[in-house]
């Protein structure tokens, strides 16, 4: 499908194509019985807006040129949010999503580089982030306009690695390095801030040398606004966006639920949700 400029920049047409997109996550979990569906919806609205806004430049064209941008989720576990949206932008063909889990299908549970616009393995958490800090670094080393994009989840972020790989980025200058930090404030066990406190994630990461604003990661406007702004402006450091979100937003029974990280629900449920996604 080819979307012109004027059609890719409209927050409209980014909300008409998220309905969809979120129908087709939930899907794929139904029709597969696994899944995460909840940390997969509280990033719909950030990966629409990327993907449809026209912010990265990756397409089925371009998926092995050096010059490409990538976008990572290092929460592995919810790379099943990019699939609808790599098949409608042609990257794959669309009887794959059928096949979500299968054997001989090509669209894995977690993140994995034999699908076409994923870059490499995710799931271990805070790999991701230090993958893509090394593509930064090796674009801005070979003086390539690539962007790299980093989702993270805020769960990951009690891993020492995201720590460690937020200094080296500081360090390079990796102002082509951006990372959205999905702040629902809920892991696998609890709430984030009963495990173990997180606090002020935007002074945390201005604290390491990065740039860092809040914003509603739920707000197509607002996140167009910003990705418009970081995308145009000449920054000098790497960006910390932390997307303040709700696990599950759009099924009310699994919203702000630990419980459901990846629980399937029952047909009752399941009709529920369709009814709410409608």
């Amino acid at each position: 499908m080819d979307f012109t400029g004027e059609i890719m920049s409209s927050t409209n047409f980014i909300l008409k194509k998220l309905k969809e997109y979120k129908k087709e996550v939930f899907e794929l979990m139904v029709v597969a019985g696994k899944g995460h569906v909840p940390s997969s919806f509280s990033i719909s609205e950030i990966l629409a807006t990327l993907m449809y806004g026209g912010f990265i430049n990756l397409n089925k064209e371009n998926l092995k040129e050096k010059r490409r941008d990538r976008i990572i989720i290092s929460k592995g576990h919810a790379a099943m949010a990019l699939y609808p949206i790599f098949k409608d932008l042609g990257f794959f063909d669309e009887k794959e999503m059928a096949l979500f889990t299968k054997p001989e299908g090509l669209l894995r549970l977690y993140a994995d580089p034999s699908i076409p616009g994923i870059e490499t393995v995710t799931g271990s958490l805070g790999n991701g982030f230090g993958i893509g800090c090394g593509m930064a670094l090796s674009a801005k080393k070979d003086k390539r306009d690539s962007l790299v994009v980093v989702i993270l989840g805020d769960g990951e972020c009690y891993e020492g690695s995201v720590w460690e790989t937020a200094l080296l980025a500081a360090h390079q200058k990796l102002e082509n390095l951006l990372v959205i930090v999905d702040r629902n404030k809920l892991c696998i066990m609890d709430e984030t801030e009963k495990c173990v406190e997180l606090g002020d994630m935007k002074a945390k990461w201005q604290a390491f040398g990065w740039d860092s604003c809040d914003i509603d990661g739920h707000s197509i406007n607002d996140l167009f606004n910003f990705l418009s702004d970081w995308k145009n402006k000449k920054r000098a450091k790497p960006f910390a966006l932390i997307a303040h979100t709700v696990k599950g937003k759009g099924i009310s029974y699994m919203e702000n639920q630990p419980l459901w990280h990846n629980k399937i629900p029952n047909q009752k449920q399941i009709e529920q949700a369709r009814l709410e996604l409608a």
